[in-house]
């Protein structure tokens, strides 16, 4: 291979690289290093209704490079169920500082996958309960874009189980946490704790693709990859002169 035929494949790799499947957003975590999700001294709320009758929502912000978003994870249980029993999940993106008044960018009623068992809801006193085994439940949607700025994620889960769905909240985020609950077509309210009275923030992962920035030696090996490709058309064209003259 020829020194331009080499810069241009250099430059079509870097190209191609320049985003990459990731985690976009964590709101924080749903189990400890023991895979447990505690109950806390004080605290009443087991799990928050996911449901046909009641919608979750919590707050993200988007402050870089546009996002492509691939799927999301949601986390949750169903009480005795023993098995993943998850079979959909309904969500929207809408753009704004207010749940209730923002723009409506993306939404669906999405078959979920099984994303694995990530640990079980428990009290201090029953810590070896398994009845709330947490799973991880991936939404695989419709690739779309979101650009910087602030947003919230609103969903409601189905499942075969009776009991639920039940999302636990985030660890450590009693008191600091803006999480809301609505019925399916009304106002969304602050969400908290019944029996500290505290906030909340609960569990979900964006996942998908961030174009990066090319480091500027990676801007420069385009550079002349384009410049290669432009030289070789401008021989041909003279070539061509030739010929029909």
């Amino acid at each position: 291979m020829n020194t331009r035929l080499a810069a241009i494949a250099v430059a079509a790799t870097l190209l191609a690289g320049t985003a990459q499947a990731a985690i976009l957003f964590d709101n924080g975590p749903v189990v400890d290093s023991a895979n447990l999700s505690i109950l806390p001294t004080g605290s009443t709320g087991l799990g928050y209704t996911s449901s046909a009758a009641f919608r979750l929502a919590d707050n993200f912000t988007v402050s870089g490079p546009s996002w492509n978003v691939e799927s999301i994870s949601f986390y949750a249980y169903q009480t005795n169920a023993g098995v993943f029993t998850f079979t959909g999940a309904t969500w929207s993106i809408i753009a704004g500082t207010n749940v209730n008044s923002g723009t409506v960018i993306a939404s669906g009623t999405t078959a979920v996958s099984n994303g694995g068992l990530v640990g079980y809801r428990v009290t201090p006193a029953t810590l070896t309960n398994t009845a709330r085994a947490i799973y991880r439940i991936t939404a695989d949607m419709p690739d779309f874009s979101l650009s910087a700025g602030n947003y919230f994620l609103t969903w409601a889960l189905a499942g075969t189980s009776t009991s639920g769905p039940f999302v636990p909240p985030v660890i450590g985020s009693l008191g600091s946490g803006n999480a809301l609950q609505g019925p399916t077509s009304g106002t969304f309210t602050g969400l908290t704790d019944a029996g500290s009275g505290l906030t909340l923030d609960l569990p979900f992962t964006i996942n998908g693709s961030v174009a990066a920035v090319p480091e500027p030696a990676s801007w420069a090996m385009m550079l002349i990859g384009f410049g290669g490709v432009a030289g070789a058309l401008r021989a041909r064209r003279r070539q061509a002169s030739v010929v029909a003259a």
